[in-house]
């Protein structure tokens, strides 16, 4: 199959806005990086999803939409169809003609031990406001096959691992970090599948605490976090939970942690212990890898935190492992995942695999999506 140019939208746990990526691809090892671009949701609107996740609790099935989900669904379809007109207008001719768009849609429940997870996003909407045929709903069938339905992006990973440059490209095993709301891990070993499953807790914890003890979305740079100490206790606390003995694949939904366990520190140390629970988390997978990577890669919006990236770093140092920022590697960090969201609907319309055994805990390797056409939208 020759390469599709697509077009990746993702909308994390976050619910920060709308990250948008080109690539050229064929599904497999064929990728030329084309722009990307990211749309912010405003505050009144992220508080719109906010409120969405409390309603979503009362889902029973997939196509269950309680309360005002379906009108948000509605919402974040035509936000994302605009953010798609003004992103490909701005766009130089040979990557304006998209022949294919993969569709996250935003995580409001995911609950696979109830076999349920729940993405808003209408791909046959977003067919008619765009006229590009779309992949959507891309977790679902990995459900429906026994896996957790998440993590999707290691197919990706594992492409990227393949085509790294010097001096990374002889450092397997690699591990590609996502430090979204949720973070998550891509084990990329020297032959055979990738390994991947939900570390624990990314950014979600320290935009909650800056949010609610200073009145800031997000903890910019860390830079709150690098005026606090760290309350070990708190930590501790928080990675005894039984999640981090599970061996993977596993995965989270946005409230399976909370703030409880932070609840009277002040405001630099939360954010700096809450940095350190993420960072523990994401190393402490090591227990649960093949033989401890070489070479770890820092992607996602919490790459930018300093103090995240710092106790990464001096923990993978003591086990003979280096940590370095997606940028270092010559990829880019903020557009990783909308990259895979593309990489990903090519591989849907090829009937590629999407998920394995090893990342997701489906029964076997299993493609996945539902393809929405103008002619048929």
């Amino acid at each position: 199959m020759a390469a599709l140019c697509a077009l990746g939208l993702m909308s994390g746990t976050s619910m920060d806005g709308i990250d948008l990526a080109l690539l050229r691809t064929d599904g497999a090892n064929d990728i030329v990086f084309g722009p990307s671009g990211f749309v912010p949701y405003e505050a009144g609107f992220r508080r719109a999803i906010e409120a969405g996740l409390e309603t979503a609790k009362a889902i029973v099935r997939r196509d269950d939409r309680p309360g005002d989900l379906a009108d948000l669904e509605r919402e974040i379809t035509l936000r994302h169809a605009e953010a798609v007109a003004a992103f490909l207008a701005k766009q130089p001719a040979d990557w304006s003609r998209v022949d294919l768009v993969g569709f996250h849609g935003q995580t409001v429940l995911h609950r696979p031990g109830a076999g349920v997870t729940v993405q808003l996003g209408d791909g046959p909407l977003l067919v008619r406001r765009t006229g590009i045929r779309t992949v959507y709903d891309m977790r679902a069938n990995d459900m429906a096959h026994g896996g957790q339905g998440a993590p999707l992006v290691p197919a990706y990973h594992a492409a990227l691992a393949r085509s790294l440059g010097a001096p990374w490209r002889d450092r397997a095993p690699v591990v590609f970090v996502n430090i979204g709301g949720i973070s998550n891990i891509t084990y990329v070993p020297r032959d055979g599948d990738p390994i991947a499953f939900d570390t624990g807790p990314g950014n979600a914890l320290i935009d909650q605490w800056v949010a609610r003890e200073g009145g800031v979305p997000y903890d910019a740079g860390g830079a709150i976090a690098s005026e606090g100490g760290v309350v070990g206790a708190v930590v501790e606390r928080y990675l005894a939970s039984p999640f981090f003995a599970r061996v993977g694949p596993k995965s989270l939904d946005r409230s399976d942690f909370t703030l409880d366990l932070a609840a009277g520190l002040e405001l630099s140390d939360g954010a700096r212990t809450l940095a350190a629970v993420s960072a523990r988390a994401i190393l402490k997978a090591v227990e649960h890898l093949p033989e401890p990577p070489r070479l770890w890669i820092v992607c996602g919006g919490g790459r930018k935190n300093r103090v995240i990236v710092r106790d990464m770093a001096e923990a993978a140092r003591r086990q003979g492992a280096e940590v370095i920022v997606a940028e270092e590697a010559g990829l880019d960090g903020d557009a990783t995942e909308a990259e895979a969201w593309a990489y990903l609907a090519v591989r849907s319309l090829r009937g590629l695999p999407l998920t394995f055994p090893t990342t997701t805990g489906c029964r076997a390797p299993v493609s996945g999506g539902v393809l929405a056409a103008p002619d048929a939208g």
